[in-house]
């Protein structure tokens, strides 16, 4: 299985990590998989644009109805006669 090696990194970080792994029962190691695997995966359900953000939002709504002006005629163009 592949491996990576994370340097540089943070005694504070490190220090989280490891009461955080022996809070769940898990190596330092595994613990860190597991928040990699979970923080990929929320990514993924992400929308990718900002329309998909958009209506990620307004469709558990039912979408929204927007009143549409009346149209009026055009006005007449201004003169530029000096």
């Amino acid at each position: 299985m592949p491996a990576i090696t994370i340097r540089n990194v943070d005694p504070e970080l490190k220090r989280q990590l490891r009461i955080r792994a022996a809070a769940s029962g898990h190596s330092m190691e595994e613990e860190a998989r597991n928040i990699l695997r979970a923080e990929l995966a929320a990514q993924d359900d992400e929308p990718a644009d900002l329309y998909q953000q958009i209506r990620r939002h307004i469709d558990p709504l039912g979408g929204v109805d927007l009143p549409l002006p009346d149209r009026e005629p055009m006005r007449e163009p201004p003169a530029f006669t000096g």
